[in-house]
């Protein structure tokens, strides 16, 4: 299973990450307490080994300026979190995207179905450790989808039992402070995920 470990600040985060065996790591761009400018981006990009994928995370930043702060950090993948209109992902036809949003009735969960790459399906509140009701899943997503919300070590095998995704997505659930992330519950997360 794919697990992507998102807004990691520092290089020991990259190194836990990377070392307990993630196979993406997320840099937070948009305003959070986790956000990271293009060079600290860079920086921490350039720890990352090979065949690990580096992903930037916007949120009310346009299209545009997210994937040329993506080519000046040096990271593979666009992450579009939000509110982002069809015609974004049209803009930046042929970069490597993910499309995260929040999981409605309405939402196409049909991985690609915008251009992206991978598809992240997250609770309303992305970023705040919010679990969101699977029950409500009732067309099941296709392709390379990645849930997320509210995932910890503890939950996270079950909400794959359930739900059934092609990879996970954590940020929150391995932090022991908002923003600060916790060596050992990173650790656990990937266990726990690697032992189903």
């Amino acid at each position: 299973m794919f697990v992507k470990v998102c807004g990691l600040r520092t290089p020991s985060d990259v190194a836990v990450a990377v070392a307990a065996g993630a196979d993406a790591v997320g840099f937070v761009f948009a305003r959070s307490p986790r956000q990271v400018g293009v060079a600290e981006a860079r920086e921490l990009a350039g720890q990352v080994s090979d065949g690990v994928v580096t992903v930037g995370v916007f949120k009310d930043i346009d299209a545009a300026e997210a994937a040329e702060m993506t080519a000046a950090a040096g990271l593979d993948m666009i992450q579009l979190h939000g509110d982002y209109p069809h015609a974004a992902f049209d803009q930046l036809s042929g970069k490597r995207l993910i499309r995260a949003t929040a999981h409605t009735p309405d939402t196409d969960v049909h991985t690609g179905a915008w251009g992206e790459e991978m598809l992240l399906l997250d609770s309303p509140a992305a970023g705040s450790g919010e679990r969101w009701d699977l029950s409500t899943l009732d067309t099941e997503p296709t392709g390379r989808w990645l849930l997320a919300g509210g995932l910890d070590p503890d939950n996270v095998a079950d909400a794959v039992r359930a739900a059934r995704p092609w990879g996970v997505d954590v940020s929150s659930g391995v932090e022991s402070a908002r923003g600060v992330k916790d060596p050992e519950l990173i650790r656990r997360f990937l266990a726990a995920v690697r032992a189903l």
